[in-house]
């Protein structure tokens, strides 16, 4: 099993993609709504691109169809729900399903189609997504959002959070698994910063998160292993796949 990271969706490559597994990882904090609302009962996710594409799928049903997501981290006009994980109850989401465009987790999923499979993760679900890698035994690639087509700290830690679990799941048996350098990076970075919180409050992106008061979604977004539920996308849509 090989591992490598790509830092920002603006970085994607088809050809390193193709017959691998994807993890794509927008910890701050797409990644981490998505896990959040299928944990919660919502039936399935559709990412999109645009926020266009977003109202006109909500349309066709809008009994059961929930809009969710931001631009620059503020929430959209005539969406039901901002960026924040923590809106997407189980009162607020059961049983619906979520239409979501956002500024950089969405465009990240949809560049990485030509994958042969794609898995959704966040510090909140990071072991069982390692857990699950283990299991499936093929080479992987760690698609981190990233901000703004840039690479993110907080994507970056979280990646290599979920290599060192993945290194503990092997025990002596990780040398079946090999690492590109910025894969070991990663893996380094988190296994010296544990405390998470305090490597990525420097960050861009985290001071805006800070900026527009969204302190609980921090802490909420870097809490580990809260979630044990991998979503997997397939043909447009993200669900619980057993």
């Amino acid at each position: 099993m090989h591992i490598d990271v790509i830092i920002s969706a603006d970085d994607i490559k088809e050809e390193k993609l193709k017959d691998k597994v994807v993890v794509i990882i927008d910890v701050l904090r797409a990644t981490s709504v998505m896990v959040t609302a299928l944990n919660n009962g919502c039936k399935k996710v559709i990412p999109v691109r645009e926020v266009e594409e977003a109202m006109n799928l909500a349309e066709q049903d809008k009994e059961n169809n929930l809009l969710g997501g931001e631009r620059d981290g503020i929430k959209l006009e005539g969406f039901h729900f901002s960026n924040s994980p923590l809106d997407y109850t189980k009162e607020a989401v059961e049983g619906k399903i979520l239409i979501m465009t956002t500024t950089n987790g969405t465009r990240a999923i949809k560049n990485s189609e030509s994958a042969d499979m794609i898995l959704i993760a966040a510090m909140i679900n990071g072991k069982a997504v390692a857990e699950k890698l283990a299991a499936l035994k093929k080479d992987v690639v760690f698609v981190n959002a990233g901000t703004y087509g840039q690479f993110s700290m907080d994507d970056f830690i979280t990646c290599g959070y979920i290599i060192k679990c993945m290194k503990d799941i092997y025990g002596d048996d990780n040398k079946s698994m090999s690492l590109s350098d910025i894969a070991i990076t990663a893996e380094y970075i988190y296994k010296a910063n544990p405390d998470i919180h305090s490597f990525v409050k420097e960050a861009s992106h985290y001071k805006r998160m800070e900026q527009l008061s969204y302190n609980e979604d921090l802490k909420y977004c870097f809490t580990k292993d809260t979630v044990d539920i991998v979503p997997v996308y397939k043909d447009g849509e993200l669900k619980i796949i057993n």
